[in-house]
């Protein structure tokens, strides 16, 4: 069932979520299996083909074994978690390992990650748990500790120790969460990384690197972000070889500091990388026994060096640096984060919503007619950085559940977005409105990945937030989360319910009569007969007269239903059926709604687009939000998302029966009007 974009903040450090079908949590279910002598066996992953593949058949004949049938003496954790503890197996997953390897880096968010409540000593009862974060809850999920083996090996992500588990037990509760160890296969470090800390990722090549780079990287640093940073290969055959200044290529670097000194009276911008294996440094300028270092103060370079050793961790001037070094990665932390000692933390708005055929996904600029229709946010920026008068943003979207998804064909969306400049307070802005006004910023590119995210400086200002994706009818989840220095005020566009319908007018007399109101008597008295009233079926015999002589519209004949409708909405003395005074305020909202409908029909097939709906009812004094005119797009709309003119009506008219309980209601509320339980009931049901 579609939802309308909801907004979820992010705020303190939560409890993650129990994630078990049967609601039970790790100990809950850990101290039953201790009670019975059981060892768990986890009924929401089992230990079959299924939890393997879903696209083809196992192709080997794997064995579902615990590590006490694999080695002797089996252990959690051996001194330590490292980057040498995760091997790759036989799965696509190197992203996920160079992710799991990063995380080794960060104590707190592998103390997160991977609760360490749990071993295969003293309270082991097959079952172990991990917390990853997904669509900005923290989840607690469980697995049990059979693994798939060949001839007693793991097949997939081990430890250089054989006798160490947790990195094959943290690749299974990941595989579990994404419905099987196959639908790891494919992704990007980043993807992961998020996974892990909650965060937000950020890309950048160093030869084409924004000017305040270096501004960026601190400010992260600040923030407790995570960095990394990496020198591209050529071939495979270049992996992990070495440079003449004791940098390796294709290897993950981690940033973990910056500052600025004042050599020989002029500023020069350092950084410090880390080399992960602990050795191995760059021997250029600033390196830890260079000359520079005795070019600065003595104090602050007593401060820098203050725990420098061949430990992997060096210095390098800011320029050496982007000489040498192509690629950026940047996990910006939410204010969720674990670490509470960064100097300053982002301000987090988010939203989730979706694209539905035939209302909101309008797909890109390129689609004119329904680029509009997408779901649109309105951001406010009043409160500049620190530093200057502009703003910083990152704005981050991703599409949610894909990988889960692939089972079912469907993989991921290009996705992207773009952001214009909000002319006034309009709830919802139109197709005039982005035919005419360029955008102010968007995403580099559409591009087919998780996740989107750009970081932008935008002057303090009122500004509109389109995601799409890149073609229209393209159905997804979404999530969009908007970084700022400063807090800034976001919300839904398109979010209102209201309706502005006039009271019906007085009678008027058949002496006052026009001709065209008398000629339309003659047509009453003809259907009504003695009783000078028209039932629901005498209405559908002269609609369906009149309607299928209009050839403009393409019209199959209306339902009992529908004209049941129609005589709720107009019977005000509860006959359930029409009068002439009755008959006729109708028969002027039909010429209305007639007219409308053919404005709309822009192509003059008789029929009008469902992306045109919102406007149409607009002008008919109806206002709905996002999630109501997806579901009348998914109930009323055809295979190309067209809504014939039967269709038309009675979506017109059950919208108006239902704004009308919605106004009795309020003005009983008021105490404008006084009614009894049966005339609130025969109201109600006219819905």
């Amino acid at each position: 069932m579609p939802s309308s974009s909801t907004l979820r903040s992010s705020g303190t450090a939560h409890k993650a979520e129990n994630t078990q079908v049967d609601g039970r949590s790790f100990e809950e279910i850990r101290q039953d299996c201790l009670r019975r002598k059981v060892l768990f066996e986890d009924p929401d992953f089992p230990a079959v083909d299924s939890s393997l593949f879903y696209s083809q058949s196992v192709p080997i004949n794997f064995e579902w074994k615990r590590p006490k049938e694999l080695c002797k003496n089996p252990k959690f954790i051996l001194d330590g978690a490292s980057r040498t503890d995760i091997c790759q197996g036989q799965l696509g997953d190197c992203w996920l390992l160079a992710a799991i390897a990063s995380l080794t880096l960060c104590e707190e968010t592998l103390a997160r990650v991977v609760p360490h409540d749990q071993d295969f000593d003293h309270g082991y009862a097959g079952i172990f748990h991990f917390q990853f974060w997904k669509h900005n809850r923290w989840l607690d999920v469980v697995v049990d500790d059979r693994l798939p083996a060949v001839r007693n090996s793991l097949v997939f992500v081990h430890s250089a120790d054989n006798n160490e588990f947790w990195s094959a037990l943290l690749e299974k509760a990941y595989a579990k969460m994404h419905g099987s160890y196959e639908s790891l296969k494919g992704g990007s470090t980043m993807e992961a990384m998020e996974d892990f800390t909650g965060g937000v990722g950020e890309n950048y090549d160093t030869k084409k690197a924004p000017d305040d780079l270096f501004l960026i990287l601190k400010k992260a640093l600040d923030r407790g972000s995570m960095l990394g940073c990496s020198i591209d290969i050529s071939s495979s055959a270049e992996s992990e070889a070495r440079t003449s200044t004791g940098l390796v290529k294709g290897h993950a670097y981690s940033i973990t500091g910056v500052e600025e000194v004042n050599c020989g009276g002029r500023k020069v911008h350092l950084i410090r990388v880390r080399n992960p294996w602990g050795q191995v440094e760059w021997n250029g300028r600033w390196s830890d026994n260079s000359k520079e270092w005795n070019m600065i103060d003595r104090s602050e370079k007593d401060r820098i060096l203050r725990y420098s050793g061949d430990d992997g961790e060096f210095w390098m001037e800011f320029d050496d640096f982007k000489a040498n070094y192509d690629k950026v990665e940047i996990c910006n932390l939410t204010p969720d984060s674990l670490t509470e000692n960064v100097t300053r933390k982002w301000e987090v708005n988010l939203f989730e919503g979706n694209w539905i055929r035939g209302s909101t996904a309008g797909g890109c600029r390129n689609f004119i007619d329904t680029f509009w229709t997408n779901p649109q946010f309105r951001l406010t920026l009043e409160d500049a950085d620190d530093e200057d008068d502009q703003c910083t943003v990152i704005v981050a979207l991703m599409q949610k559940n894909r990988r889960q998804l692939r089972k079912e064909g469907l993989d991921l969306e290009t996705i992207g977005f773009a952001i214009y400049e909000a002319p006034n307070d309009d709830d919802h802005l139109g197709k005039d409105f982005f035919r005419y006004h360029p955008s102010k910023a968007r995403s580099r590119t559409y591009i087919n990945m998780r996740e989107v995210s750009e970081r932008f400086t935008l002057p303090p200002g009122k500004y509109v937030l389109v995601p799409t994706t890149f073609q229209p009818h393209h159905e997804a989840d979404f999530m969009l989360r908007i970084f700022s220095e400063k807090q800034a005020k976001t919300i839904e566009m398109g979010n209102n319910i209201d309706a502005d319908l006039p009271d019906p007018p007085m009678p008027s007399s058949p002496e006052e009569e026009t001709d065209e109101e008398k000629g339309l008597r003659r047509l009453f008295e003809k259907i009504a007969g003695t009783d000078q009233a028209i039932s629901a079926r005498e209405l559908q015999q002269v609609l369906n007269g009149v309607l299928s002589r209009r050839r403009e519209i393409k019209y199959d004949g209306l339902s009992l239903n529908t004209c049941h409708s129609i005589i709720n909405l107009m019977d005000v003395d509860n006959t359930g059926t029409l009068e002439f005074q009755e008959f006729k305020i109708f028969w002027d909202k039909l010429k209305k709604w007639i007219m409308l409908f053919l404005s709309f029909d822009t192509d003059r097939s008789g029929r009008m687009s469902s992306y045109e709906l919102r406007i149409a009812l607009n002008a008919a004094g109806m206002q709905l939000n996002n999630k109501l005119l997806q579901l009348i797009g998914l109930r009323f709309a055809d295979d190309n998302y067209d809504i014939d003119f039967d269709d038309y009506l009675t979506c017109i008219v059950r919208l108006e029966n239902m704004f009308r309980v919605f106004q009795a209601l309020d003005r009983l509320k008021t105490g404008e009007v006084t009614m009894n339980m049966t005339q609130f009931l025969l109201l109600s049901m006219n819905v």
